[in-house]
């Protein structure tokens, strides 16, 4: 079973910026569609974002033009830029396959947006 593990969540300001790290140490990690996902505090798990493996990406409507996926295959790597972030970003942020609904969960990276 893949193990990811997500990091570089934090405190941050209303209005700062932080960028997410997912390892993904997938023997053919090119050929998947990666995905980023958060929870909230009594919330359902949501999508937040989807890469392809060939690039193409696809946003939920709350973070459009605010957050930014990316991927580096040398690295195994899904990246999150997160800017101009809002108090409603707050959440647990994970990363995985979108596809594969026996991949486990990892432990999530905290974000928390406050002043």
């Amino acid at each position: 079973q893949v193990q990811f593990v997500e990091s570089g969540g934090g405190l941050v300001q209303p209005g700062g910026s932080l960028r997410l790290s997912c390892a993904a140490p997938l023997i053919m990690f090119g050929i998947y569609d990666m995905a980023w996902y958060r929870q909230a505090p009594g919330n359902q798990r949501e999508l937040v974002a989807t890469i392809t493996a060939g690039g193409r990406t696809n946003y939920a409507d709350t973070v459009k033009g605010r957050f930014t996926i990316s991927r580096d295959g040398g690295k195994k790597t899904v990246y999150l830029q997160m800017n101009n972030l809002k108090p409603e970003d707050t959440a647990v942020y994970y990363c995985k396959r979108p596809s594969f609904l026996s991949d486990n969960w990892g432990q999530g990276t905290q974000v928390t947006v406050s002043s």
